[in-house]
C-alpha cells in the first residue's frame, strides 16, 4: 500500500548538480507521484519504459485548441499515443486516493472505457504548481472526426454554447445529440451488448468510488462522407484517412476497450477499422465511433452536494448534471443504452413473410389437428384401395363401385367413401365408413358389397344415421360446388 503514496521529488537547479544537468530555465522541482504503482499500470497495458519516455520527451508536445470546462489545458504526444492534461490540486489529490481501488479494478478488468492513467506529475517553478496527468489518447489525429459529443444523460443547460459552436472542431452536448441524431447510433447486436455491459461495469466502479459528473466522449468518423470528400477534393484529404500507427498501449482503442468477443464484428465490411467501433446512422451510412469515459476525477463532496441542492431549487433536480453517484450512474446507463446506442433492427426473412401471407395461421385447435391427421389416414387408405384393385386383389374394394348397385345404404356409403380427403370428410359418418372400409379391406373372406353394408351398421366408431337415404338427400340438396370432389 505504501507504493501508492510515495512521492519522488528531484530539484533541477539552473547550474546543474550531481544528479541533474545544467539548463537555461529557472530553478524548478519535478515531483513524481506513486512511481512504482504507475509503472505497474504501464506494464499492465504493455507500455515499455523507453517507449513511454520517448513518446513524451523526444519531441515537443502538441497543444490542443479545445480546453476543458474547468480550464484544463490538453497536450498530445507527437506519436498520437498519450494525452497530457493539467489538473487541479483537488483532482490530483483525489486520483492519489483512487489508486488502490484503480489498481484492483485494472487487475480484474483491463478492458474498460475508463481513463487509463499512466502517470501523475507536478512541476514547481516560480512559486506555482503545475500538476499534469498522462492518459491514453481517445481520438487519433490521423482520423478526421465529423461530429463530437460530450454526453452525460442530463438535459439542464446541456447544449453547446455559441462560442463553442464557432470553433473549428466544436464539442456538442446532450440536447444537441438528441436534436441531430434523433434515431441514435445503430450497432450490431453483439457489439451493442458488449458496449452496454462495459458501461454498466464501469459505472459500478465509479459509483463505488462516489464519483459523478463524468461524461462519455463520442466522436464519429463517417466513412461514406469521408469517401465523398476525397472524391470532391481529389485526394487532397488523403492524410485524414491514413491508418494511425499501431498504439503501444494495449486495450487503448475504443474497439479494444469493450468486451473482446465483439472485436471485428459489426456492420462495416472493412478490415481497416482504425480502432473505431463500427456503426451506422439512420441513413445507413457507415460510421466509426471513438468513445471513452472522461472527467472521472469529480467526487460527490460537500461542495458538489451544495451545488446540486442549489440547482435543484431552481430546476428539476433529476435533470441537472450534478447528482448523487447512484442516481447519476443509473441515468447515465439508461441514456447511453436507450437513446445514444441502439441495436440494428432485424429484417424479417423473405421465406417467413411469404408463408405468413399465404398459409393459414400456425396456431390451430385440437379439431383442426385431428382433421389434418384423419385426412392423411384417409388418403393413405385410398391409395391402398387403388393399388389393390390394380394388382388384381379381389379382397380389396375397388375405388368405384359397380353401376348396378342401387341400394340406398350402399349408395350413401359409396358416396362417402369416394369423397376421401374432401371438405365433406369431417362429418362423423364419413370417418366411421372410412375406417370400416379399411378394416373390410384387410379381411380376405368377406365379399366387398356385403362387408360394405355391414360396416354401416356395425361400426365401432360413431354410428351412421338410422336412415342412410337421408344422408343421400342431404348431399343432393347441397349446391353442386359443395359436393364436387
Amino acid at each position: 500500500m505504501q507504493d501508492f503514496y510515495v512521492v519522488e521529488s528531484i530539484f533541477f537547479p539552473s547550474e546543474g548538480s550531481n544528479l541533474t544537468p545544467a539548463h537555461h530555465y529557472n530553478d524548478f522541482r519535478f515531483k513524481t507521484y506513486a512511481p512504482v504503482a504507475f509503472r505497474y499500470f504501464r506494464e499492465l497495458f504493455g507500455i515499455r519504459p523507453d517507449d513511454y519516455l520517448c513518446s513524451l520527451c523526444s519531441e515537443p508536445l502538441i497543444e490542443l485548441s479545445n480546453s476543458g470546462a474547468s480550464g484544463s489545458i490538453f497536450y498530445v504526444s507527437s506519436d498520437d499515443e498519450f494525452i497530457i492534461k493539467t489538473v487541479q490540486h483537488k483532482e490530483a489529490e483525489f486520483l492519489q486516493k483512487l489508486l488502490p481501488g484503480y489498481y484492483m479494478n485494472l487487475n480484474q478488468n483491463p478492458r474498460t472505457l475508463l481513463p487509463k492513467f499512466y502517470g501523475l506529475y507536478c512541476v514547481q517553478a516560480g512559486g506555482k504548481n503545475i500538476r499534469i496527468v498522462v492518459m491514453n489518447n481517445l481520438l487519433p489525429r490521423s482520423v478526421r472526426m465529423h461530429q463530437k459529443y460530450d454526453l452525460k444523460g442530463s438535459t439542464y443547460k446541456r447544449r453547446a454554447s455559441q462560442k463553442e459552436r464557432e470553433k473549428v472542431f466544436p464539442t456538442y452536448k446532450d440536447l444537441d445529440f438528441m436534436q441531430d441524431v434523433q434515431d441514435g447510433l445503430f450497432l450490431d447486436a453483439d457489439m451493442y451488448n458488449a458496449l452496454c455491459k462495459t458501461l454498466q461495469r464501469d459505472c459500478l466502479v465509479l459509483q463505488s468510488f462516489k464519483i459523478m459528473d463524468y461524461s462519455l466522449l463520442v466522436a464519429v468518423h463517417n466513412l461514406d462522407q469521408a469517401q465523398r470528400e476525397r472524391a470532391v477534393v481529389d485526394g487532397s484529404s488523403q492524410a485524414d484517412m491514413r491508418r494511425p500507427a499501431a498504439q503501444k498501449a494495449l486495450y487503448s482503442t475504443a474497439m479494444e476497450s469493450i468486451q473482446g468477443e465483439a472485436r471485428r464484428g459489426g456492420t462495416v465490411e472493412t478490415d481497416d477499422q482504425m480502432g473505431g467501433i463500427p456503426s451506422r446512422n439512420s441513413k445507413g451510412e457507415r460510421l466509426l465511433l471513438y468513445i471513452g469515459i472522461i472527467d472521472v476525477l469529480q467526487s460527490y463532496r460537500f461542495m458538489k452536494k451544495l451545488e446540486h441542492s442549489w440547482k435543484a431549487l431552481v430546476h428539476d433536480g433529476d435533470t441537472v448534471s450534478v447528482h448523487r453517484p447512484s442516481f447519476y450512474a443509473e441515468r447515465f446507463q439508461r441514456f447511453m443504452c436507450n437513446m445514444v446506442f441502439k441495436k440494428i433492427p432485424l429484417k424479417p426473412s423473405p421465406s417467413k413473410k411469404s408463408r405468413s401471407g399465404v398459409a393459414a395461421p400456425r396456431r390451430s385447435g385440437p379439431s383442426q389437428t385431428q382433421a389434418v391427421c384423419e385426412t392423411k389416414v384417409q388418403v393413405t387408405m385410398e391409395a391402398e384401395v387403388e393399388q389393390g384393385s390394380q394388382l388384381g386383389r379381389p379382397d380389396l374394394l375397388p375405388q368405384t363401385p359397380p353401376v348396378d348397385e342401387a341400394n340406398s345404404d350402399s349408395a350413401a356409403t359409396t358416396l362417402s367413401t369416394s369423397s376421401l380427403g374432401s371438405r365433406g370428410y369431417n362429418s362423423p359418418a364419413n370417418r366411421s365408413v372410412g375406417a370400416e372400409v379399411h378394416q373390410s379391406g384387410a379381411s380376405k373372406d368377406a365379399a366387398p358389397p356385403v362387408v360394405l353394408e355391414r360396416s354401416t351398421s356395425a361400426s365401432p366408431g360413431p354410428s351412421m344415421p338410422d336412415q342412410p337415404s337421408g344422408l343421400t338427400e342431404q348431399f343432393e340438396d347441397l349446391p353442386e360446388t359443395e359436393i364436387s370432389f
